[in-house]
């Protein structure tokens, strides 16, 4: 064989081997309206549509999903188990269909498990209870199974709003870019609590300097950072804003740059709740789901990290929750879940808005979705 007819089969394996890969979509759900639990999607990218794969069966609304930083395996938060259920599950991803297969469970020390994150090294679970108001750490096996909870911490306190903030909720934990810190914020304190961790251990104890505050009342949500590790962005779910700050990279102290940047339309004035926010892959533009107006804020970020509003896109369904830009930052997927669907809109990457594709897929319930590369 001489060597340009070898170049051109090494070129040629390399094409089909691209042309192979699959974008699996996994998507949590509620228990609600005959939903089964997790659905497992094929993404066409040429087509822009999602092709069922499979079902599985949970019974305990798992809302929240996270993937292992290997690959291998997929955990859902079950937000309706008990104190003593498991409040977490792991399960294990089949490499060449993307299917899951239930591996094990552990209780999550509190109620209302609404989100889960795994470090970057792949051996430590981060677990958000909203009824119980704590964060529970859970160590991974190398097989991908949990253990037990090695740690947990008891948030206190509450805020102005007596119905949403009546003690601490705490909503969800993000780890940030270097994977030395955690951010856990709490809706009912009006705090982002920030801690240094020890994923080794799977401890975790308060950074020095261990929480930053927004204005009372704001009720944070979802929290995510930029590319570059600057700047970071909190949903302020019960005032529908926006909350920008800056990040010491050696410390994790963040330093507030605007609060209460408003998503919403100026002329709406029905009841909203803001949901999920997320930066698309370049850095230029963040979007933030609402409820009530069912739409995606579109915000522009600056050289300096603050935002301006470029516009709102209707997610074509209602109560739109959690979303995901795909990793090239060309389809954007919401999960509606009031009325079952999940929509699917091109991105423009110079101008950052969206057009429905007419594409919407029927989930139950849909309330996380997210995407793997197989």
């Amino acid at each position: 064989m001489n060597k340009l007819v070898s170049i051109m089969l090494v070129g040629a394996s390399l094409t089909a081997q691209a042309q192979s890969t699959k974008e699996i979509m996994y998507v949590g759900t509620y228990s609600l309206r005959g939903s089964e639990g997790i659905y497992v999607y094929e993404f066409d990218r040429k087509a822009g549509s999602m092709k069922p794969i499979q079902s599985v069966a949970n019974a305990k609304s798992p809302s929240f999903l996270a993937l292992h930083s290997s690959g291998h395996y997929l955990y859902s938060a079950n937000e309706a188990a008990a104190k003593t259920e498991n409040g977490i599950s792991a399960y294990a991803i089949d490499r060449a269909t993307g299917k899951l297969s239930f591996l094990n469970g552990q209780p999550s020390l509190g109620t209302g498990s609404c989100h889960v994150s795994i470090d970057q090294t792949g051996k430590t679970a981060f677990v958000s209870n909203y009824g119980g108001g704590n964060l529970a750490v859970l160590p991974i096996k190398a097989d991908g199974t949990l253990a037990p909870a090695t740690d947990s911490v008891q948030d206190t306190g509450s805020g102005p709003n007596a119905k949403r903030q009546e003690k601490a909720h705490v909503h969800s934990s993000t780890l940030a870019p270097d994977n030395r810190f955690l951010y856990v914020a709490d809706l009912g304190t009006d705090k982002l609590n920030i801690f240094d961790i020890d994923v080794k251990a799977s401890k975790v104890k308060p950074a020095s300097t261990p929480y930053a505050t927004v204005k009372p009342g704001s009720g944070p949500r979802h929290f995510t950072f930029h590319p570059n590790g600057k700047y970071a962005y909190l949903v302020e779910e019960l005032i529908s804003s926006v909350a920008v700050f800056s990040r010491n990279a050696k410390t994790g102290a963040l330093t507030l740059l605007e609060d209460n940047v408003k998503t919403l339309p100026a002329n709406f004035t029905s009841e909203n709740t803001s949901a999920d926010i997320h930066i698309d892959p370049s850095g230029k533009f963040l979007y933030q789901s609402n409820r009530g107006h069912n739409s995606l804020a579109i915000f522009a970020i600056g050289n300096d990290g603050k935002l301006t509003k470029v516009g709102d896109q209707s997610t074509e369904g209602k109560t739109p929750r959690n979303f995901l830009i795909d990793p090239k930052g060309e389809f954007v997927f919401v999960a509606n879940q009031d009325s079952d669907n999940i929509t699917i809109f091109k991105r423009d990457q110079k101008t950052g808005k969206l057009t429905y594709t007419g594409q919407s897929v029927n989930v139950p319930a849909p309330v996380c979705v997210i995407m793997a590369s197989r």
